[in-house]
């Protein structure tokens, strides 16, 4: 454990050292809710990331590092880079859910779809489960998977989901609900 500590305090750094105080200003005047903005760019979390993954290698160390970063709920970055850490193979219905009920921002739910949970197996059972919950950004998640699923061939365009968009009442998804129609297409 004390060497996920050290590589969490690792992967802190370089997110300091990338730092962009004027992204930061503009996501916090725009509402983001973390109370720690490094104001990083996506691409170079990535990067970030991708040192680290290819330094440890080892599964286990990369779960207990991305569920480190995860936790850390303060942290925009760490929220970022803990779905580029975690081991699609490894992540798990039942945590898939956790990690989407936990979700705080657009941003970040985009994120985990896009770089994790649309790669795991059972995402087609997690978008059903997500879009069925009644908290908007929950739900917002689970059309982001769908969205993803699409894009990806890995769902296939049917009657039954045209019908799913189309009853779909939450105001907030309505730009998300017409990229997903227009998918369907």
């Amino acid at each position: 454990m004390d060497t996920d500590n050290n590589l969490s305090r690792e992967i802190r750094k370089e997110f300091f050292a990338f730092r962009n105080g004027i992204v930061a200003d503009k996501l916090r005047k725009a509402g983001d809710p973390h109370s720690i903005i490094m104001g990083c760019l996506l691409v170079d979390v990535q990067g970030i990331v991708q040192r680290q993954r290819e330094a440890i290698g080892d599964v286990e160390t990369l779960k207990a590092l991305a569920l480190e970063l995860w936790n850390d709920t303060n942290s925009r970055e760490c929220r970022l880079a803990a779905p580029m850490l975690y081991p699609a193979e490894s992540m798990t219905l039942e945590m898939a859910l956790q990690w989407c009920r936990t979700v705080e921002t657009v941003e970040v739910a985009d994120n985990l779809c896009h770089k994790l949970l649309r790669h795991i197996a059972e995402a087609d059972a997690l978008f059903r489960q997500l879009i069925a919950d009644e908290r908007p950004l929950v739900k917002y998640t689970g059309y982001r998977l769908l969205l993803n699923l699409l894009m990806l061939g890995k769902i296939q365009p049917n009657a039954s989901l045209r019908t799913i968009i189309e009853n779909e009442n939450e105001p907030s998804l309505s730009h998300l609900l017409k990229d997903i129609l227009e998918e369907l297409n």
